[in-house]
């Protein structure tokens, strides 16, 4: 039905780690930025926020969608789509003139984001077949996603302190032109297939509204609170759209997700996994940067800079994980790995107001790392464990939102609990005291990491595959993957 095509696996990699860097990148490098936004556009206080969360809305909204297009109309096609729709609103937001326009351009990048991101996944697992291959290559994969949510700070603060705010949208610009140089050098094109499937319109329609409201209904707690009758009422709508949107999917013939795919240990695991690492990481990046900056009166370079510690460790940690991963399995590495992550972050929680970074950043920050580096490689390869090269977007796109959510409902709900323990106080121990309760409840995520990871995730590599639909792929087959 398909010709063999023979991509150049190598290339492949490169492409799809370099625009997952961007991504990656791009969700952490605007926040420092953003009080030299409100200045130099005028944003209103309540509107700054914007900036940060309707990239995250687009962007957590739209990637089951995106995964499950790539499957559809080609892996190839929804990725440099996706990175010329994010290049080109990166563009718009480094020239924008008023807020709204920085807002839509947010917007933008977040949709090009949710096409691409699902499509790099899912062309590194088509290319490289299960096993050592593979594993190897989603470890350079997640070291290079890794690296570009903490070097997004350092290079936030540096760009924003000595070239201007605009920069930290125009950056994005070389960096997906060479992700878009590769693809022409050995990324293979997908086969029109012999029958083409239809996107499940309806199913799209209720994911992307569900997660869509469900991301508004948290990241609006900062302004409205968790006691809001209008965060109640947008959770409980978004809760309602899930509900239809499983109902809806039980029963389609071309699913959107094919709830099949939850029956693996594997795959259910390892999204439990990424959910609860994401929502300590990213709130971990978040208490971290505002003691230091707060609390020790670092500056935004200052802090940026204080970050690559951070950043050598994930990438240590990913590389031990790859080696062990390829050796044994996933659980093998993601076991210890959340275990020293949960240690790192209770030793941040022993922050204090008088404290420094040498004694209160730099060590927990390397333990911290390690850990997080051991859990992010690894994770990846299980959340694809047994996944058939048809469905390998549904799958990435699937991961990919569960990271998504995790970030945004952990990084929302810690940082109420820590607002509510530090209560109208500004003083630097007050502060210094909400930040460590944040961190340390950041710790009990990791460790119940630690229990899915040993009660859900199978004790052996090999694991019974995940039935292969009678759906026609979109993509064809690389060499070395099912046919």
């Amino acid at each position: 039905m398909y010709k063999n095509s023979r991509g150049r696996p190598g290339v492949v990699l490169a492409a799809a780690a370099v625009a997952q860097f961007v991504v990656a990148l791009d969700m952490s490098v605007v926040n420092v930025a953003l009080p030299a936004i409100r200045t130099a556009l005028g944003f209103a206080p309540l509107d700054l926020s914007w900036v940060v969360h309707v990239y995250a809305l687009t962007f957590g909204g739209f990637l089951l969608l995106g995964g499950r297009a790539c499957d559809l109309y080609g892996r190839r096609r929804l990725f440099v789509l996706g990175l010329t729709v994010f290049g080109l609103c990166s563009l718009a937001g480094g020239l924008a003139q008023a807020p709204w326009q920085l807002i839509a351009a947010r917007a933008g990048q977040g949709l090009g984001a949710a096409a691409s991101a699902p499509a790099a996944l899912a062309m590194l697992t088509t290319t490289f077949t299960e096993g050592p291959r593979r594993v190897r290559a989603l470890g350079v994969w997640s070291a290079v996603n890794a690296a570009g949510g903490a070097l997004g700070v350092l290079a936030g603060g540096l760009l924003t302190e000595y070239a201007g705010w605009r920069w930290v949208m125009l950056i994005n610009l070389p960096i997906v032109a060479a992700a878009l140089a590769l693809v022409p050098a050995g990324v293979p094109a997908g086969a029109q297939p012999a029958r083409q499937e239809k996107l499940d319109a309806l199913g799209a329609v209720l994911a992307t509204g569900g997660v869509g409201l469900l991301v508004l209904g948290v990241v609006r707690t900062d302004i409205l609170g968790w006691s809001s009758p209008l965060t109640w009422a947008t959770l409980a709508t978004a809760a309602a759209l899930l509900v239809a949107f499983l109902f809806a999917e039980s029963r389609a013939g071309a699913p959107l997700l094919r709830l099949g795919l939850l029956r693996s240990r594997w795959i259910a695991g390892a999204n439990m996994l990424v959910f609860l690492a994401a929502a300590g990481q990213f709130t971990a990046f978040y208490f971290v940067s505002l003691y230091m900056q707060q609390v020790l009166g670092m500056g935004a370079a200052a802090t940026g800079t204080a970050f690559l510690p951070f950043s050598l460790g994930l990438v240590v940690g990913t590389i031990v994980a790859t080696r062990i991963t390829a050796a044994r399995n996933p659980r093998a590495s993601l076991v210890p790995g959340a275990l020293l992550a949960a240690a790192g972050l209770a030793w941040f929680a022993l922050i204090s107001p008088n404290g420094s970074f040498l004694t209160d950043v730099l060590g927990p920050s390397l333990v911290t790392s390690v850990g997080a580096g051991l859990v992010l490689a690894p994770v990846a390869a299980a959340a694809t464990t047994g996944v058939a090269a048809q469905e390998a977007g549904m799958a990435s796109g699937l991961m990919n939102s569960s990271r998504q959510l995790g970030g945004c409902i952990g990084l929302a709900a810690l940082a109420t609990i820590a607002a509510h323990h530090t209560g109208t106080a500004t003083d630097p121990a007050a502060l210094s005291d909400g930040y460590a309760l944040g961190l340390a409840v950041t710790a009990v995520l990791f460790l119940l990491a630690v229990v899915v990871a040993i009660g859900v995730l199978p004790r052996h590599r090999a694991v019974p595959p995940v039935p292969k639909p009678t759906t026609v792929p979109a993509d064809n087959q690389l060499e070395g993957t099912p046919s």
